[in-house]
């Protein structure tokens, strides 16, 4: 299954921009996900420094990505594309 989980006040309490405090058994939950064979994409409004933030943040506790605000790790982002639009994937995580 391929499924898309938003970081802030899904993962972490809500303290943007800065990371707020893990939520209980998230990571964990997405860890075993993962472990099962889903892929996990991260999609987020944080950009630039903000994202490399939650990604490493993500990292340091072994959480990995199949892809990063992307459906596929290969797709082409173009240039002025900061609008929401649709997700390809089987299950969406987010707090709204």
């Amino acid at each position: 299954m391929l499924i898309a989980v938003d970081f802030d006040g899904t993962i972490v309490k809500h303290r943007y921009p800065e990371i707020g405090e893990e939520i209980p058994f998230a990571i964990d939950t997405l860890k075993k996900l993962y472990a099962e064979g889903h892929q996990i994409i991260l999609w987020t409004v944080r950009e630039g420094k903000l994202l490399e933030e939650a990604v490493q943040f993500c990292r340091e506790r072994g959480l990995e990505f199949y892809a990063i605000n992307k459906d596929y790790p290969e797709e082409k982002v173009e240039k002025n594309q900061n609008f929401s639009r649709k997700l390809k994937v089987d299950l969406f995580i987010d707090d709204r």
